[in-house]
């Protein structure tokens, strides 16, 4: 078994200064939308102080990161008329990743996120807190929902108010259209798969093309395409790279769900299987143990996926069989072949530098990650 956590290459500096600017622009816009809540209420404004802090609160900016080389491989310049407007729209795209992950979290009933109460939890919380009248769970649940919508309405919001020409603001649109069209379609099969008991791969790796692949990488590099006006060849080898380093992403996070080091990860060991998720991961284990016969297994890992109530050891014997069944293996073989078809895909195509050596370092950042 080589499932073993893969060590975390140092930042870039260039994308540490990428990073530190689409904070900063995060910052000053959720700032500005703060103002205006203010004239409706108070608990409006709390809202946008919970989504604040959920947005700058964490997380590696790698929407955004791939949006901007995708502008740079396109021949965007740092230092030309529309970058201040470019690292705004790319910015957008955190904000439609707090709305997921808002949503996401409430939906599959997670306690925490990056080592913090989830805000489901931390709403249901301060409702018994202060004795409020009704459910505290039914509370915490209504203010998820609508701080994960407010979180892709002002998404919209801050794409919109970057000042970029018409014929940019043509071609953006289609490509974000279809981004949060997908990532909805994506997280609306994950669920069915769930309450289905659809455990094939075909499903799984369905649902990670488009809740995760399509959104985290493949959508914003076809973004940063068409804020640069990149040719069809371009566009075409951005989408092939985008739609398999994604995959491979969702694939490595299915891993971590499982032997993630909850330190690191900021999410409990186990978490994935106990909010029954039918990875890939899981899926291809349960073929192999019907392939073999083996119907201890397959039990084992029946009831253990979407048991709340798994423990430590529970979750131990689960990877114990995955280790076993040789799955964990091939995870990491289908994550190294993508990966491989993904940089293939784009040494064929004319990206300008140093997006053409930056995007392939990120390939490799994203698909070996620790958290």
């Amino acid at each position: 078994m080589t499932a073993r956590p893969l060590a975390d290459s140092p930042p870039h500096p260039l994308d540490e200064q990428l990073v530190t600017r689409v904070e900063a622009a995060l910052a000053e816009y959720l700032a500005e939308r703060r103002r205006y809540t203010e004239t409706v209420h108070h608990s409006f404004t709390d809202a946008a102080d919970a989504l604040t802090g959920f947005v700058l609160g964490g997380g590696k900016r790698i929407r955004p990161t791939f949006a901007w080389w995708g502008w740079r491989g396109a021949g965007g310049q740092p230092d030309g008329a529309l970058a201040e407007q470019v690292l705004r729209a790319v910015s957008a795209l955190e904000l439609v990743q707090a709305s997921a992950l808002v949503h996401d979290d409430l939906i599959d009933a997670s306690d925490t996120r990056r080592g913090r109460p989830t805000v489901h939890v931390a709403y249901a919380a301060r409702h018994r807190d202060r004795d409020w009248l009704g459910t505290a769970d039914r509370f915490g649940l209504a203010a998820a929902v609508l701080i994960g919508d407010l979180a892709l309405v002002w998404a919209d919001d801050l794409l919109h108010s970057a000042e970029l020409p018409e014929p940019v603001r043509e071609r953006v649109r289609p490509v974000w259209a279809a981004m949060r069209t997908d990532l909805v379609g994506g997280q609306l099969l994950d669920v069915w798969g769930q309450v289905s008991g659809d455990d094939t791969a075909a499903t799984a790796l369905r649902v990670n093309r488009f809740k995760t692949a399509a959104y985290t990488v493949e959508r914003p590099l076809q973004l940063g395409a068409a804020l640069a006006g990149a040719p069809a060849e371009l566009v075409d080898a951005y989408s092939r790279f985008g739609a398999d380093i994604g995959v491979a992403f969702q694939l490595r996070d299915d891993m971590l769900g499982v032997f993630g080091d909850p330190e690191v990860t900021g999410k409990p060991a186990g978490d994935d299987l106990r909010e029954g998720k039918r990875t890939l991961l899981m899926a291809l284990a349960m073929k192999a143990a019907r392939e073999r016969g083996d119907g201890a297994t397959l039990t084992l890992l029946t009831e253990a996926l979407g048991d709340p109530g798994l423990d430590a050891d529970g979750v131990d014997r689960v990877r114990e069989a995955l280790c076993e069944l040789g799955t964990s293996d091939v995870l990491e073989q289908r994550i190294e072949q993508l990966t491989e078809s993904a940089l293939a895909a784009l040494a064929g195509a004319e990206v300008a530098e140093p997006a053409a050596t930056r995007l392939p370092e990120l390939a490799h950042a994203a698909t070996r990650r620790l958290a």
